[in-house]
């Protein structure tokens, strides 16, 4: 059995990083494809060596560019690498245009897709995310979903149980084993000049809230709120794409302290150390469910409705009083949540099954 796992971006590479490990445990046939898609593999590099994985045996550099054009020079540069490789199957993890690429170039050359983290759903189609997990599911042979509740959303759309299998959600996994490398390695608090649950930790990038002036005015507004409402210290590792857009609408925010992007390791410890996390991204409130750091995401919906049955996250949107509002009633509330995504071992479940069913299939064309 060959593995072809096809990543772009960093929160890839971490939610990949339990899977590329299980591979190298077990000495499996596999090859790491980087596209590119946020930085150069070059600026990656970092990444791997941090997390202690193996390179990349291939880098695209694709950059940035319309949807169309990145997800195209994707197609392009993942289907040479396919046809040379010719592996049995491809992993793609998530939501972004590598996933779409992934995906498409496999299926269209026959080669088998494993859809890591499948069935999230949003249910907003203004979402570009949206579009790319729908379309990734829907031409994917194995769907790894993280929970129960999103195996029933696969089968609702039409997809075949028999390749629905709930695994678990790697980024328990990922946060795990990586927040031990980070424990040894890091020490992003005394650096900062930060004591342990003084601070809320703030993360705003995705495009519907940083491209639209109103929408990011209004959550940088409720942002200052809050510093004034509960006296503590806002840090926000600011994202390349949110200052370009803060600097091209005017905004100044007061009382946020913005820092330059942190590498995973000291983000993971700086969240794991925060009072409380107020984000839009998805991929933060699971890691902040699994940490215990209770959340208010700033969107108005979210494809992990599991934070919020278990009570570890709670919509806030970008209304600046809705904000401050929901922040009290999550410091309020008691951690003891218990975390939905899984025990901390997708990674095994997700390289066993793909064993067993490929090797069946090997049976069946002898």
């Amino acid at each position: 059995m060959k593995i072809g796992i096809v990543l772009g971006t960093r929160p890839e590479i971490i939610k990949f990083s339990p899977v590329i490990r299980e591979c190298e445990r077990l000495s499996l046939d596999y090859f790491i494809l980087h596209t590119g898609q946020h930085y150069s593999y070059n600026m990656d590099r970092v990444f791997f060596e941090q997390l202690e994985l193996p390179e990349a045996k291939y880098n695209l550099d694709v950059g940035s560019g319309s949807h169309a054009e990145q997800t195209g020079r994707m197609l392009i540069g993942i289907e040479k690498v396919l046809q040379r490789e010719m592996p049995d199957v491809v992993l793609v993890e998530g939501d972004t245009n590598t996933v779409l690429a992934g995906a498409l170039a496999a299926v269209k050359l026959g080669v088998k897709v494993g859809h890591v983290e499948a069935g999230l759903r949003s249910y907003d189609r203004n979402m570009p995310e949206e579009i790319n997990r729908i379309l990734a599911d829907h031409c994917s042979d194995f769907l790894f979903a993280p929970t129960e509740k999103s195996k029933q959303i696969l089968l609702g759309e039409g997809i075949l149980e028999e390749k629905v299998f709930v695994t678990g959600n790697t980024i328990v996994d990922a946060v795990f084993q990586n927040l031990e490398i980070a424990k040894r390695t890091v020490k992003v608090l005394k650096d900062l000049g930060l004591n342990g649950d003084d601070y809320f930790l703030v993360t705003v990038h995705r495009q519907e809230n940083v491209d639209d002036e109103r929408r990011f005015r209004s959550i940088l507004c409720g942002l200052e709120m809050v510093r004034k409402e509960y006296d503590v210290e806002l840090v926000c590792p600011i994202h390349p794409r949110s200052m370009k857009r803060m600097e091209a609408f005017g905004l100044r925010p007061n009382g946020i302290r913005l820092i330059e992007p942190l590498d995973y390791l000291s983000f993971l410890q700086l969240e794991s150390n925060a009072r409380l996390v107020l984000t839009d991204s998805g991929g933060v409130q699971e890691e902040a469910c699994i940490l215990g750091v209770p959340c208010v995401t700033l969107r108005d919906n979210t494809e992990r409705p599991e934070t919020l049955d278990v009570g570890s996250n709670v919509l806030a949107g970008t209304d600046p009083k809705v904000i401050v509002e929901k922040v009290g009633f999550m410091l309020n509330r008691k951690v003891c949540w218990r975390n939905p995504f899984g025990d901390g071992r997708a990674g095994m479940r997700i390289i066993k099954i793909l064993r067993r069913k490929l090797d069946k299939c090997c049976l069946v064309s002898l």
